[in-house]
């Protein structure tokens, strides 16, 4: 595919966010704010997920598919909070590879999961053909710059048969349900973050994060552009309406 024809078939997650940076510097802004973040990131979203999230990531990797012994790279893996599930899962006979564009949250993942780690893009993944059984994202989906590409690149690397798991939080449609998650995550954990955290720009990202859930794609989208990558049996699940998971299988 030529250059042409990727910039026909991109997808932006969603559109540009002006509060935050010019549309051309969305990269720029999102290593910025994750670099300065990542020593604060794992005790805010404790916070958030009231305790449940290290058990619902292991329950969402299981039911995509998650066995004994396989191969797993975790992309935008962040501190590691899906990447040690997912170790766990596999076991001593598996293995699991973190991956993430920034050096500030690859530090603090190499500190408390050991596995290797590569410095990465979703976009572009430095990684053999057929190399995985298994590939997940946890709640990153909303940061790539071109979900297209991405799933291309998701798809490419994993050996056929393998499967994809993309975790995701997704706005309700009804309204009294949106208008109270975003209470929750654009009004209180903002406001921990501040009384909690040590850096200011933690605060900034999780206004951020709420942003980006208002004004992601549809869902329907999502698994329509799994398919346009070669993803077969694509399916979403729903855990309280809210937790998406996005799962495909390469054929």
């Amino acid at each position: 595919m030529d250059l042409r024809e990727r910039s026909a078939t991109a997808l932006a997650p969603h559109a540009p966010l002006p509060r935050y940076y010019a549309p051309q510097l969305k990269a720029q802004f999102l290593r910025g704010v994750f670099e300065r973040a990542a020593p604060d990131y794992d005790r805010v979203e404790r916070m958030m997920a009231l305790g449940t999230g290290s058990r619902y990531r292991r329950r969402a990797l299981i039911r995509a598919g998650l066995g004994k012994g396989m191969k797993v790279l975790d992309v935008a893996a962040g501190t590691g909070m899906v990447a040690r599930e997912a170790a766990s899962v596999v076991g001593a006979a598996g293995r699991v590879i973190g991956l993430d564009p920034s050096r500030g949250m690859l530090a603090e993942l190499v500190s408390r999961v050991s596995i290797p780690a590569v410095l990465a893009t979703g976009e572009l993944l430095p990684l053999a053909d057929g190399s995985f059984d298994f590939l997940s994202m946890g709640y990153a989906l909303r940061h790539l710059s071109d979900l297209s590409a991405a799933l291309r690149e998701f798809h490419r690397v994993l050996r056929p048969g393998g499967i994809a798991c993309l975790l995701e939080i997704t706005a309700p449609r009804r309204r009294l349900p949106r208008m109270l998650l975003r209470g929750y995550l654009a009004g209180l954990v903002p406001c921990l973050s501040r009384l909690n955290a040590r850096h200011a720009d933690s605060q900034v990202l999780w206004r951020y994060y709420w942003d980006t859930i208002d004004a992601c794609v549809p869902p329907p989208r999502v698994l329509q552009a799994m398919e346009q990558a070669g993803f077969a049996h694509v399916t979403r699940h729903t855990e309280l309406g809210v937790f998406s998971e996005y799962t495909g299988r390469k054929g």
